[in-house]
């Protein structure tokens, strides 16, 4: 099969072979990851800040505004969000290193520990429920559904593109750095979201 070369060839003593993902059309080019990563966060991080500047402004509007108590099981969620990203990360380094087998425990106790966040952002939802702190209650209790909701959908997509990073025989490495790098801004954007909770309530 011809391989290409890039432009640079006819500039240097030597001939520059591009990576071997470009002779398979089935396989995306280097650096698609990356793009897709850059663009998916940049609008997840300008719709979040959309939100909390209209959720700034609302409390400064007296009328209609209750705020409600936050559930103590938000610092649990905060936890199990960040053990997460701290086991992913080292799931990722033993994998530059050729340990798959212990990546992907590393892998599945990441897994593990976003579903527990999930579960414990459910029960802080309930907790609400309980004192009757409803979605439509108030405007303080719309935004707090609307941002735990919201960033956990995201986080459900990260354990979507965590599922297919563990069901592939031989995962590139890009690949799973651009999984990485998605879980690590959902634990930033929870705790930048977390912060604002607490610092409105």
């Amino acid at each position: 099969m011809a391989r290409l070369v890039s432009d640079r060839a006819e500039k240097t003593d030597r001939v520059v072979i591009l990576p071997s993902s470009l002779e398979d059309p089935n396989k995306a080019p280097p650096g698609t990851y990356r793009i897709v990563l850059l663009s998916t966060c940049g609008s997840i991080l300008a719709f979040f800040t959309a939100l909390v500047i209209a959720y700034f402004w609302r409390s400064r509007t007296p009328p209609y505004w209750d705020p409600i108590p936050l559930p103590k099981t938000l610092w649990t969620s905060t936890g199990l969000i960040l053990a997460s990203s701290l086991t992913f990360e080292a799931a990722r380094q033993v994998f530059r290193k050729g340990e798959y087998r212990l990546a992907a425990r590393f892998f599945v106790s990441s897994g593990c520990l976003g579903a527990g966040f999930l579960a414990s952002q459910l029960t802080a939802w309930r907790e609400l429920v309980k004192v009757g702190a409803y979605l439509n209650q108030n405007p303080h209790s719309s935004f707090f559904y609307l941002f735990t909701g919201l960033h956990g959908l995201h986080l459900v997509g990260g354990l979507v593109a965590l599922a297919v990073v563990m069901t592939q025989r031989a995962p590139r490495r890009e690949l799973v750095d651009v999984v990485g790098y998605y879980w690590h801004f959902l634990g930033a954007l929870w705790l930048a979201l977390f912060g604002v909770l607490h610092w409105i309530s």
